[in-house]
């Protein structure tokens, strides 16, 4: 097909953002994001110099847009594409980036957005986002966000396309004096690299709008290029940065009135905090969901105080530099907490220690009696954290070193006892153990009342009065959703023969490439217990 010839801006732009503008703008951006990354992550000095930013970013923004309704309007879209990305969101800046959406979100309620709300928007975006972080720093993301908003407002009286245009070369104008503004930029001789990832998404939607790229960001890159041509050297990071060796994030469920507190203590414990949160709760006790981020070195700390405060779950953590010298490892016990007396016996078979978390007097003497300094404790019942925070407290006062690893159900703490390696550092342990119980659901299939109920983490995910109906078909959710690994407790000795026999001849049939392993356990009152990872 011909290429049709290039018209001016004028003549074959948009008069407003529609959701085939978002749509496009979205794609654009990615693209943009995907094609420079590399440059940009290479720039990558502030909060730490682990050359990510334009990574995350990218990551953060396919997330968002991705699995979307084609029929939903710009509101519709924009709900998606916050929601996506409070769960999605990876690294400082992909949190950041995922605030800036949820303001948009906000400020962007019609079907079509006009200069002013367009101005409106980002305003709101840059304002979130300076909200979110516990210690704003002038030359990053944060300052150029705020340039672009005060521009578009300037030219919101000209026009869309003059308004997009005006905040995204104020953008690039702005990126190009952060040096000017944080030290650690100047000394290594380059921009801020979120920054500039932001303000190609602004160039992106120039051209979603049918503009052509006023292409500031690229000038900049280039002009990297040309001036240094090798990578640049790490720099020694801003506040005290340097000592921190772990990047920690986890989602929380939690209510507003909690995060304030979090925010203080986690910037105690480190820096580069952000937390973003839902734009409505997401229950009626009133809780929404936080992503949350810091730099810390007790990554056991920074995770209790989420489990303080709510529900944790995806935690995922980082160490900025693998090539450190482990610690010298002292001896290490693991304790799992939980109410179900049937399987107290088999964790022990596992390698734990186990306590009924009942009072913080039961949990001191576990951990007394654990022979161990470094003590790991998995705890997979919220109505238990009470006792075993003063426990905790009480045992670390007398020189114990703990990390408690929150796990939504006793499937996902034999998962991270599975993954347990006593020859890795400390640290180390915690965070395979922590990551491997988030990857893990664990569903129990019992009798109740109604006749029988799969259940994971509260949600009730099949129901009916035949138990092997009911097993099959949370068995085919997880499954289907590509699980490659399901483990499953049973009773050692009858009550479920011919439920497992059968399941297991539905799996071989149905799910033939998915990993099994069947596990009896003397003394299990449910059905059977599912592991999916």
């Amino acid at each position: 097909m011909a290429d049709k010839p290039e018209l001016p801006d004028a003549d074959r732009n948009a008069a407003a953002i529609d959701a085939d503008v978002l749509r496009r703008w979205a794609d654009r951006a990615s693209t943009a994001l995907a094609a420079r990354r590399g440059e940009i992550d290479e720039l990558n000095v502030f909060p730490v110099a682990d050359s990510d930013t334009a990574t995350n970013m990218h990551a953060t923004l396919v997330e968002a847009t991705s699995d979307c309704d084609p029929g939903l309007g710009v509101p519709g879209l924009l709900d998606h594409a916050a929601g996506r990305a409070l769960v999605a969101a990876r690294g400082n800046s992909g949190v950041i980036l995922a605030q800036m959406i949820a303001g948009l979100a906000d400020a962007w309620t019609t079907d079509t957005v006009g200069p002013q709300q367009f101005a409106t928007g980002l305003r709101r975006a840059a304002d979130s986002a300076m909200a979110a972080v516990a210690q704003p720093t002038a030359g990053t993301i944060l300052t150029v966000a705020e340039t672009a908003a005060t521009a578009a407002a300037n030219a919101s009286s000209l026009g869309l396309m003059s308004t997009v245009r005006a905040a995204a070369e104020s953008a690039a104008d702005a990126v190009a004096a952060t040096p000017q503004q944080l030290p650690a930029l100047a000394r290594a001789g380059v921009v801020d690299s979120g920054a500039l990832a932001f303000t190609l998404i602004l160039e992106a939607l120039v051209e979603a709008l049918g503009g052509s790229s006023p292409g500031g960001a690229s000038a900049l890159l280039q002009d990297r290029q040309e001036a240094r041509p090798t990578p640049v050297e790490p720099v020694v990071r801003e506040s005290g940065s340097e000592t921190f060796e772990y990047e920690i994030q986890y989602l929380l469920e939690t209510p507003d009135e909690a995060i304030e507190g979090l925010r203080t203590r986690l910037s105690d414990l480190g820096d580069s905090v952000v937390i973003v949160g839902s734009r409505a709760p997401h229950d009626d006790s009133g809780r929404k969901t936080f992503n949350v981020h810091v730099h810390a070195n007790d990554v056991g700390a920074a995770i209790e105080e989420g489990i303080d405060r709510g529900r944790v779950r995806r935690i995922a953590v980082t160490r900025f530099d693998d090539a450190l010298a482990p610690a010298v490892r002292r001896d290490r016990s693991t304790i799992t907490v939980t109410r179900d007396s049937a399987l107290f016996s088999f964790l022990g078979e596992q390698g734990s220690l186990v306590s009924d978390g009942s009072s913080a007097e039961e949990v001191l003497s576990v951990i007394h009696h654990s022979g161990g300094a470094e003590i790991i404790v998995l705890v997979d019942d919220p109505s238990r954290h009470d006792a075993l925070r003063v426990a905790v407290r009480i045992a670390r006062s007398e020189g114990y070193r703990i990390a408690v690893i929150p796990t939504l159900s006793v499937m996902q703490s034999i998962a991270s006892l599975a993954v347990a390696d006593p020859e890795a550092s400390f640290d180390d342990d915690v965070i395979a153990r922590a990551e491997t119980a988030s990857a893990c659901t664990g569903v129990t299939v019992a009798a109740d009342a109604d006749g029988y109920t799969a259940e994971s983490g509260g949600e009730i995910v099949a129901q009916g009065p035949d138990p092997l109906a009911v097993a099959r078909e949370a068995v085919d959710r997880y499954a289907g959703d590509g699980a490659e690994l399901l483990t499953f407790l049973t009773p050692a000795r009858g009550g479920a023969d011919d439920i497992v026999g059968a399941l297991s001849d539905h799996l071989a049939e149905t799910w033939p490439e998915t990993e099994t392993q069947w596990l009896g356990v003397h003394g299990l009152t449910a059905i059977l217990y599912m592991g999916a990872e």
